[in-house]
């Protein structure tokens, strides 16, 4: 029996180890090999020649969406699958046009992602079910309504961050209220500025009260 032969890159090695444990017992999946980052990531798919590559998005030095593109040209025929705790419309948009095969959020079960893995062997492309629908809004948001494309991006959580922003609330108060780090809030909010094309918090916080975000 044909095995599909898996090469697993993610710069956590507790939940790298764990993915290839679990993908071991399966009779028709061969892991050839791992990775930390992207760059070792390429470097390995180069000399492996694995059928997948099953990849994280956010690592240090190559993230995911650079080694993505490195693999597609270098390495065309392995098919990359992203494996991501990232429910960012645009990051999935972002890696499909690049040429992943599929994307996967990390609370996917095990039965799941081996059937993703199968299937995206035999040529489909795959989306978690939690994705479809921002995958189809953004797809659907009308070319000439920049707002609309602009929303679609934000993710439900950079919502919440910005309906607390437009409230005056400092990074501070907004981790407290959310219940997150302050340097999460402050990731969240470089993420909003660059998918909204904003400069400032000001300029957000308007932003989100013209377009009905939050009550003004």
């Amino acid at each position: 029996m044909s095995r599909i032969r898996v090469l697993v890159v993610d710069d956590h090695t507790l939940f790298r180890s764990g993915v290839i444990a679990l993908l071991a017992r399966q009779a028709d999946v061969e892991v050839v090999g791992e990775a930390s980052d992207g760059l070792e990531g390429v470097k390995r798919a180069k000399q492996l020649a694995p059928d997948i590559v099953l990849m994280d998005l956010n690592m240090p030095g190559i993230a995911g969406k650079e080694a993505l593109k490195l693999l597609v040209e270098e390495v065309p025929d392995a098919k990359v699958l992203m494996l991501t705790v990232s429910e960012d419309a645009q990051d999935l948009i972002d890696c499909l046009r690049a040429g992943a095969a599929g994307y996967l959020l990390k609370n996917t079960d095990i039965d799941a992602l081996v059937d993703a893995l199968r299937r995206t062997h035999e040529g489909d492309s795959i989306v978690s079910p939690a994705m479809t629908s921002k995958l189809v809004r953004g797809i659907r948001a009308p070319a000439n309504d920049p707002v609309a494309t602009a929303l679609t991006q934000l993710s439900p959580r950079e919502r919440e961050v910005l309906q607390q922003v437009a409230r005056g609330a400092s990074n501070k108060e907004i981790a407290r209220k959310l219940e997150l780090a302050e340097s999460t809030v402050k990731i969240h909010m470089q993420h909003i500025l660059r998918k909204l094309n904003l400069q400032s918090r000001v300029q957000a916080a308007v932003f989100s009260v013209e377009h009905g975000l939050v009550d003004s």
